[in-house]
């Protein structure tokens, strides 16, 4: 009897495994191999909101509609809505300063030196950068593109930002003005740590994922109207979908009889 052929290891796509290059418990996002999902239903409906300017607003909208739940921005322009959201932040500042009682002269940072700005500020630069950090991980993961963003344009981030900045003014400042309250030294490091333990307590990553998934797929419950079925199709006239796998060449080859590749 000849002799059995050894099966082949399956390719490492297949595994459904993915490799993401992370900080603790997820505050810093290094570099990602493959999304999670085998599917492109999302990065697709993302394209799809992107591409067109009113949707793209809309989605803008909905997104400033997550972060001021008692306001209907429906009829602000893109103008009107950058306003709002400065207004909030500002409003946020001086609530977590009067809270805490830290002294707030205004937010400072300098690009390139962290160690210009006060306690606060430190604290709060920390604080962004640690969710900046989960927004990618969970962005990349899901098969977006991060760069296609809806507030935040021109920037190979963009979607990134636009999604770190849903819990800005709910999480991190809030955050960031307790540990600078605690003590003034090592307040990054005590920040990154004290912000990965509230993600974990508050599950901000399934929420991270779900508010992706509503905003892009305009679906109320988000994880429900998506599947990761590892499925391949040909886009064919008229936006109908063909089985792939097939070869459709030539009149006298039908799709009952067209040959697998």
């Amino acid at each position: 009897m000849p002799t059995p052929r050894p099966v082949a290891d399956p390719k490492p796509e297949d595994d459904g495994a993915a490799v993401a290059w992370v900080g603790e418990q997820g505050v810093r996002y290094y570099a990602g191999g493959r999304a999670l999902t085998r599917s492109s239903a999302l990065a697709e409906a993302q394209a799809v909101q992107w591409a067109n300017v009113r949707s793209r607003l809309a989605v803008a909208r909905a997104m400033y509609r997550l972060r001021l739940p008692d306001e209907d921005p429906a009829g602000l322009t893109r103008q009107g809505l950058l306003g709002r959201e400065g207004r909030r932040v500002k409003d946020c500042y001086r609530a977590q300063a009067a809270r805490t009682g830290i002294p707030w002269r205004g937010r400072k940072y300098t690009p390139g030196d962290f160690a210009a700005g006060d306690p606060v500020n430190q604290a709060i630069t920390a604080a962004a950068q640690c969710m900046y950090g989960i927004a990618h991980a969970v962005v990349t993961s899901l098969g977006c593109s991060p760069a296609l963003g809806f507030v935040h344009s021109g920037h190979e981030l963009s979607f990134v930002l636009d999604i770190a900045d849903l819990y800005k003014t709910e999480i991190g400042i809030p955050l960031a003005f307790d540990v600078a309250g605690e003590d003034e030294e090592d307040v990054a490091s005590r920040t990154r740590r004290a912000l990965r333990d509230r993600i974990n307590e508050t599950s901000l990553l399934d929420r991270c994922v779900d508010d992706i998934k509503r905003l892009l797929l305009h679906d109320d419950t988000g994880s429900a109207v998506f599947g990761d079925q590892d499925v391949v199709t040909l886009q064919s006239d008229g936006d109908r979908k063909v089985p792939a796998g097939r070869n459709y060449g030539g009149t006298d080859c039908g799709e009952d009889e067209a040959m697998l590749w």
